[in-house]
């Protein structure tokens, strides 16, 4: 996912449109009242948009996660389980023929909406188009498919590549090319189904019907959003066995753009689960058990790292670039990011698939210099950028610091987070030599950190190849990888990890974790974190 991602891993709380406590309602339920207890949480921000073709972050993948279902998903597990992709919507997971390039699905049937409409099988193809018909963030994935750019170019009046039969339930998607990790792809919520009238326009005000245990009842942009169980889920959930039908009734989510304020409620009772972690300030106040809250720190699929512009001197030199790689400490930026990231030295996080833990530059020093010495660098002025976020700006300070010891008059650059990744990502932006980046992934395949970050060609402007690094030989092994159908081969992906880390085009330093904050009302021991939708509803769970 885009790298400012983890900007979008935090918060949440009551709506206002709800007025009674949690305890309120507990009592009254004990006391005989048919209401079940209300689930409320809090998030710093809205999401981009309550609409599965368009949001694009983690608050939206959190929030619909359990109401809109694609036709594969994602097991409702943590840790590597959790990566796995299962059936959906779909009765199985895809036939692949053709060298890779045709998948053919069958949707189960007698699904409905919460709407109580039915679920066809030519919904597919209808979000897939309405998807580029909106302009979405997450088109790009699908371009592969057979006819996808011509339409999107408004060429033609569908996407001839998909084919579908509503009475049978057959669903038929045509590829280019072969494309490895296009199951994950068909798992992710922009193409999700929804009803063929939904309007071609964003429905964050009003999002559509949903075929998932809940559904969104109300969406207020910066107030809030409320969730009820979805009526057709007795139905839909016998049908799809991998999908869990969830312990609370409703869920009440309000924003709250105040995280002290989030603290104050949630230790007094008045919410139940904080969706963005709390300020460290607070953090070693809670670890202490005050006011009852529970914490649980929670991994996640990313990589923070500092990237070098191999075209550029100094770090045209492989042996400059490897200096740089034996300098950097991550246990020292563990310490800046206060225990937040867990030091790491390669590019595939922890939990994705082809992870294989090495190091091949342990922290060295003397190493960093002596590789220096040979190299000898005529240019020792060079610019590291990095955003005002904290603490990435410390993090900054940090590694101009080292650059310093290794002899080079490091300028540091410091941008506004908003705009941080527009500006490096531009080569026309003088200075561009070093500087941080972070990067969570949109799915987990390897593939979705090794192609923007290392094997995407250097584009003019929205560069994510901030090295600008252009590896034939590897590149070349990613696409065979890309073209062979059936399960990932996780040791060619490790072997890759490797290779790439060979030419030092960046320093990875740690893998963030998140700490989820919960009340003394909830029970732990059935939460969930998925790695790629975060906190899943389905697991709340009231004592």
């Amino acid at each position: 996912m885009t790298p400012a991602k983890v900007i979008r891993t935090i918060g949440f709380v009551v709506t206002l449109s709800v007025l009674l406590l949690p305890g309120t309602v507990r009592a009254a339920a004990a006391a005989g009242d048919t209401a079940q207890p209300v689930f409320k949480g809090a998030y710093t921000s809205f999401p981009d948009y309550m609409d599965p073709q368009l949001s694009y972050t983690t608050e939206g993948w959190t929030a619909m996660y359990d109401t809109y279902i694609p036709l594969l998903t994602y097991r409702h597990a943590e840790g590597k389980a959790g990566s796995e992709v299962v059936p959906g919507l779909a009765t199985a997971l895809p036939r692949i023929t053709n060298g890779g390039k045709t998948y053919t699905l069958f949707l189960r049937r007698g699904l409905k909406y919460s709407n109580r409409t039915p679920v066809h099988a030519s919904d597919f193809k209808f979000a897939v188009e309405r998807l580029f018909r909106v302009n979405s963030g997450g088109s790009p994935f699908y371009t592969g498919i057979v006819g996808a750019r011509s339409f999107a170019h408004r060429h033609s009046a569908h996407i001839s590549g998909i084919t579908t039969n509503d009475r049978s339930g057959k669903i038929v998607i045509h590829l280019v090319k072969p494309e490895n990790d296009f199951s994950n792809l068909l798992a992710l919520l922009f193409v999700a189904p929804v009803p063929p009238d939904t309007p071609l326009r964003d429905q964050t005000y009003t999002p559509p019907p949903a075929t998932g245990p809940y559904l969104i009842t109300s969406s207020r942009p910066g107030v809030g959003w409320s969730y009820a169980r979805n009526p057709a889920w007795a139905r839909n959930g016998a049908l799809l066995p991998e999908v869990p039908g969830g312990h609370v009734g409703r869920i009440d989510i309000s924003v709250i753009w105040n995280q002290a304020k989030q603290v104050r409620e949630l230790k007094r009772g008045k919410l139940d689960w904080l969706f963005d972690p709390p300020p460290v300030s607070f953090q070693s106040g809670l670890e202490a058990g005050s006011g009852g809250v529970q914490l649980r720190v929670e991994p996640t699929l990313s990589t923070y790292y500092f990237w070098l512009n191999t075209r550029l001197a100094p770090f045209d030199d492989l042996k400059v670039r490897q200096a740089v790689e034996y300098a950097v400490d991550p246990t020292a930026l563990s310490l800046i990011y206060s225990g937040q990231l867990v030091p790491t030295d390669q590019i595939l996080p922890p939990d994705m698939p082809g992870y294989e833990q090495f190091d091949l530059y342990p922290h060295d020093m003397e190493m960093a210099r002596q590789l220096i010495r040979e190299a000898a660098p005529k240019d020792r002025d060079v610019t590291v950028w990095t955003d005002s976020e904290s603490p990435n700006d410390d993090a900054g300070v940090y590694y101009r610091g080292v650059l310093q010891e290794l002899g080079f008059h490091a300028t540091l650059k410091v941008v506004n987070p908003d705009n941080y990744f527009t500006v490096i990502g531009n080569r026309n932006t003088p200075g561009l030599d070093t500087g941080f980046a972070d990067w969570f992934e949109d799915y987990p395949h390897p593939d979705d950190f090794l192609k923007p970050l290392l094997v995407a060609k250097p584009a003019r402007i929205w560069n994510l190849n901030f090295s600008n690094l252009i590896a034939p030989k590897l590149n070349k092994e990613v696409a065979s990888l890309a073209r062979r159908s059936g399960s990932i081969d996780e040791s060619a992906y490790a072997a890759l990890d490797r290779g790439f880390m060979k030419l030092a085009p960046i320093v990875p330093y740690g893998t963030r974790t998140l700490t989820a904050a919960f009340s003394r009302e909830v029970d732990l021991d059935s939460f969930v974190w998925n790695p790629t939708f975060g906190a899943d509803l389905t697991s709340f769970r009231l004592r």
